[in-house]
């Protein structure tokens, strides 16, 4: 499936790109993006492409991922073109490329994601979100980085100690550390160290965009979130299969929503200063959110037990809402609640027989 030919999807990118942002900054700069092939990275790329064609913007892009393969088929309408550049890197490595004397600003969105990726993929998991934060911070500070924005998660909260009922930026949670799944959490949660570290010692501008659980067009094939795996088959015409009772309560952000959130903390976010990109019109149930999947397709919801690899990659937390305030006191605006942002990843998703096709990591 290529994205770019969906109308729902270009509705997407243009809402994105026609924010009211001082996209000025950005012209004849320099913007490198790990995880280029991700949800995340792989939306952004495309907001910013298109503001390179339509607006003149000429923002180089440096798209850092695993695969070249798969880059050439998801970014095959930018692979010739003079802004764009893709580099096959594990970020685990050292970044030793010098060509670049500046790289004005980075985003870093490689990271697993998923429950199975935890569950199959622990030490990745761990080093791509402390040793390759490290080694990014540091390529930043080398290239002279006009700013740094390392994409965060909900889960650095851990669990909710029944003390509130929104984690706001300062809140900390439940970890059990010795434990498998605790491998994502806490490496977020040293990569945001990580960080701060840099900020104090070597004065790099850097800011973090917390996301809550972000769903979208452009989520992998391979991804087992919960609701991904529902969107799937939804898409697909199969019932919803739900591994639980379904009573999790978390917040949920479509991804231009939270690409868009992620630009305002780039362009206005204060150094070092997390922010929770989340609003309360996607905090919903699993079950609920089941639901609407299953209506919005015509089928209905079934409950399964998860397999061992599964059930090891699953969130302990019950209860997981952040408060949005202080991202919109930037002026950040979501234009999706949560069922409007279903049904669209649906609608684009059904454009297409093979849900997925053309997605990379």
């Amino acid at each position: 499936m290529n994205l770019l030919q969906n109308e729902k999807y270009i509705e997407d990118i243009r809402s994105v790109a026609a924010a009211s942002l001082p996209w000025e900054r950005l012209s004849n700069s320099s913007f490198l993006i790990t995880g280029a092939g991700g949800m995340i990275g792989s939306f952004l790329i495309d907001v910013l492409m298109y503001r390179n064609q339509k607006y003149g913007m000429n923002c180089k892009i440096l798209a850092f991922g695993r695969s070249v393969h798969k880059a050439e088929v998801r970014f095959r309408d930018y692979w010739e073109q003079k802004t764009f550049e893709f580099t096959a890197h594990d970020i685990n490595l050292p970044l030793g490329n010098e060509k670049y004397r500046t790289v004005d600003y980075i985003l870093h969105a490689a990271s697993n994601t998923h429950p199975v990726a935890y569950a199959t993929d622990p030490i990745g998991t761990v080093t791509t979100n402390v040793i390759g934060t490290n080694n990014l911070l540091d390529f930043a500070c080398r290239h002279k980085t006009k700013k740094f924005v390392f994409a965060s998660t909900v889960e650095v909260y851990g669990e909710n100690q029944g003390d509130t009922d929104y984690f706001k930026e300062d809140y900390c949670g439940y970890i059990n550390c010795n434990t498998l799944r605790a491998g994502y959490p806490e490496s977020k949660r040293c990569g945001e160290a990580l960080c701060q570290a840099y900020r104090k010692q070597r004065e790099l501008d850097v800011v973090i965009p917390r996301l809550a659980r972000t769903y979208g067009p452009t989520m992998l094939s391979s991804d087992t979130k919960a609701i991904s795996q529902f969107l799937k088959k939804g898409a697909a015409g199969e019932n919803i299969i739900l591994k639980s009772e379904g009573t999790q309560l978390y917040s949920y952000t479509y991804v231009a929503d939270a690409v868009s959130g992620i630009l305002y903390t780039l362009f206005y976010g204060k150094a070092g200063e997390a922010y929770n990109v989340a609003d309360t019109a996607s905090d919903i149930m699993l079950k609920d959110l089941a639901g609407i999947i299953a209506e919005v397709s015509g089928t209905k919801v079934v409950f399964e037990l998860p397999d061992a690899v599964e059930a090891a990659g699953y969130s302990k937390a019950t209860k997981a809402l952040m408060d949005g305030e202080k991202i919109r006191k930037l002026g950040w605006k979501p234009g999706n609640d949560i069922k409007r942002g279903l049904c669209r990843t649906l609608e684009i998703f059904k454009a297409d027989k093979k849900v997925g096709r053309g997605e990379t990591k």
